[in-house]
């Protein structure tokens, strides 16, 4: 049976995931969480309504970011001081006391 879907006003909609883990020993990631990006990418995808691919100069590897939402398989969209864009769970270190 599938998950449980809730009442939406006229739209039933599924319920979304609250925090992502890559392991099981491994932090949770939730949305507001602070984390910093380990090495710069080869490029940037934008995390908006229609993704662009960007060049990757526009985030710093060391910069801090916050946890702006969790996509689907380790996907996450983090929000930088020049934009948010979608990166790969294993690209993120969750900082401490986030």
């Amino acid at each position: 049976m599938g998950p449980i879907l809730q009442e939406s006003g006229s739209i039933a909609t599924r319920p979304l995931p609250i925090a992502m883990s890559d392991a099981p020993d491994s932090p949770a990631l939730l949305v507001g969480s602070r984390v910093r990006l380990l090495q710069a990418p080869p490029y940037l995808k934008s995390a908006d309504a229609m993704p662009m691919l960007r060049p990757p100069d526009l985030v710093d590897s060391g910069e801090e970011g916050e946890v702006v939402g969790l996509r689907a398989g380790e996907t996450v969209a983090v929000r930088f001081r020049r934009g948010a864009f979608l990166l790969e769970r294993r690209q993120l270190e969750l900082l401490p006391g986030a």
